[in-house]
C-alpha cells in the first residue's frame, strides 16, 4: 500500500512539471524569436586600409605628379623614308622625375643616349615640354634634362625630395614609379630592398646601349622596360634610387642607382656647370672570393678593356690584368674599383697593384677628366 501511494505522488509531480513546461515553452520560444542571443556581425561598406597600403597610397599621390615620361620624336611611320618636313610624334621610351622647380629632370643616360635625337618630357597631366639641354654623366648611367616651365604658363613644377641611400637596409619597403613599357604612365609597383652593392650591366631595348654599373640597389619591385629613369622611393616618400635595369635571367630582380651617387653628380654639376669627373679608363669585371678560390686567382677587378688614350693605357695597364689594390687598399666586392676612383680628383696619381702572368707588380696612373659623352 505504501509503495502505491509513493507512485501516485510521483505521477502527480511529473504531470505538474509537464504542464508547467508546456505553459512556459511558448514564452521561451517567443523570447528567442524576438531577439536572437547570437547575431552575425554586419560587414561595413567601407573597408579600412591597412597601414602599409595607406603609406603607399599617400606617397603615390604626392610623388606621382613629379614623375614624368621621357619621349623621343620619331617619324609618323617607321616604315617610310623619314621626311624632314613631315610631322613627328613623340614615343615614350623611359621615365624621369623632377628635382628642381626650374625644370631639372633626372633620367638614365641610356634613355637619352642619341646625341642627335630630340626629346620631350610629358607630365602625368599630359603637358609636354621640349628638352632644351641634356647633361650626361660620363661615369654613371645618369642624365639631367633641362625643360622650361614657361612653355605652359601657370605651371608649378614640384620636385621630389632626395633621401639618403647610405642608410638603406635589406628588407625595407620600396616603391617604384615609372612609364612601364614606354606606354603605361605612373605605373606603381611595390616590394622591398633585396640587396645592396650589386654589379650589373644596364641598357635600354629602345636605345640599344649598355654599360657596366657597380654598387647598385637590388629590389623585387617590378621594373619593366620604360621604367628606366623613374624614382625608387622609401616609406617616407624620399627618392633613394633611380630605376635603371631589370634582370633578363630571373623574375622580380630589378636594379636602381643609389641616389647618393646622383647627389655627387648633381653637386659636381652645380659647381662647374658640367660633369668633370676623374676616370681611369678601364672596363672590368669583379672576381669574387669564390671565383678566386676555384681558379687559384686573387680577388680584384679583372680588366676586360682599355680605353684608347686613357690614363690606364698610359700607365701600361693591359687586358687580362687583375687590379688587386689601389694605394695599398684591397679591391674586392665590398670595395670595388669604381668606388676608389669616385673618391679621387682629376690629377690624382694612383698606385695600382696588379696581378699579371702569375706575378704581382705595381704601376702608377694619373687620373684625367672623363671625356664628355
Amino acid at each position: 500500500m505504501r509503495r502505491l501511494i509513493i507512485l501516485i505522488v510521483l505521477l502527480i509531480i511529473v504531470v505538474g512539471i509537464s504542464n508547467a513546461f508546456k505553459q512556459f515553452f511558448p514564452a521561451l520560444k517567443e523570447s528567442f524569436t524576438a531577439e536572437a542571443p547570437f547575431k552575425l556581425p554586419q560587414v561595413s561598406e567601407k573597408v579600412k586600409v591597412v597601414t602599409e597600403e595607406s603609406v603607399t597610397i599617400d606617397i603615390v599621390k604626392r610623388a606621382g605628379p613629379s614623375v614624368v615620361t621621357i619621349a623621343k620624336e620619331l617619324p609618323n611611320s617607321l616604315f617610310e623614308t623619314p621626311d624632314e618636313n613631315a610631322p613627328r610624334e613623340p614615343q615614350g621610351i623611359g621615365s624621369g622625375f623632377l628635382i628642381a622647380e626650374d625644370g631639372l629632370v633626372i633620367t638614365n643616360k641610356h634613355v637619352v643616349s642619341d646625341g642627335e635625337g630630340k626629346y620631350h618630357v610629358i607630365t602625368n597631366a599630359d603637358k609636354k615640354y621640349t628638352v632644351q639641354k641634356i647633361y650626361r654623366d660620363p661615369l654613371n648611367d645618369v642624365a639631367f634634362l633641362q625643360i622650361t616651365p614657361s612653355e605652359n604658363s601657370g605651371d608649378k613644377l614640384k620636385p621630389l625630395e632626395l633621401g639618403d641611400s647610405s642608410r638603406l637596409e635589406v628588407g625595407q619597403h620600396a616603391i617604384a614609379i615609372g612609364t612601364a613599357l614606354g606606354e603605361f604612365r605612373n605605373t606603381v609597383t611595390t616590394g622591398v630592398i633585396s640587396g645592396l652593392g650589386r654589379g650589373i650591366t644596364a641598357g635600354s631595348p629602345y636605345e640599344g646601349s649598355v654599360e657596366r654599373l657597380d654598387n647598385v640597389i637590388q629590389t623585387d619591385a617590378a621594373i619593366n622596360p620604360g621604367n628606366s629613369g623613374g624614382p625608387l622611393l622609401n616609406s617616407a616618400g624620399q627618392v633613394v634610387g633611380v630605376n635603371t635595369a631589370v634582370s633578363s635571367d630571373g623574375q622580380n630582380i630589378g636594379f636602381a642607382i643609389p641616389i647618393n651617387a646622383i647627389k655627387d653628380s648633381l653637386h659636381n654639376f652645380n659647381q662647374t656647370g658640367k660633369f668633370e669627373r676623374a676616370y681611369l679608363g678601364v672596363s672590368y669585371r669583379m672576381i669574387t672570393r669564390d671565383t678566386a678560390v676555384m681558379n687559384d686567382l686573387p680577388q680584384g677587378a679583372y680588366v676586360q678593356q682599355i680605353v684608347p688614350g686613357s690614363p690606364a693605357e698610359k700607365a701600361d695597364l693591359q687586358r687580362g690584368d687583375i687590379i688587386t689594390k689601389i694605394d695599398g687598399q684591397s679591391v674586392n666586392d665590398k670595395a670595388q674599383l669604381s668606388s676608389f676612383i669616385a673618391k679621387k680628383k682629376i690629377g690624382d696619381t694612383l698606385t695600382i697593384t696588379l696581378f699579371r702572368e702569375d706575378k704581382t707588380t705595381e704601376v702608377k696612373a694619373t687620373l684625367e677628366a672623363a671625356p664628355e659623352q
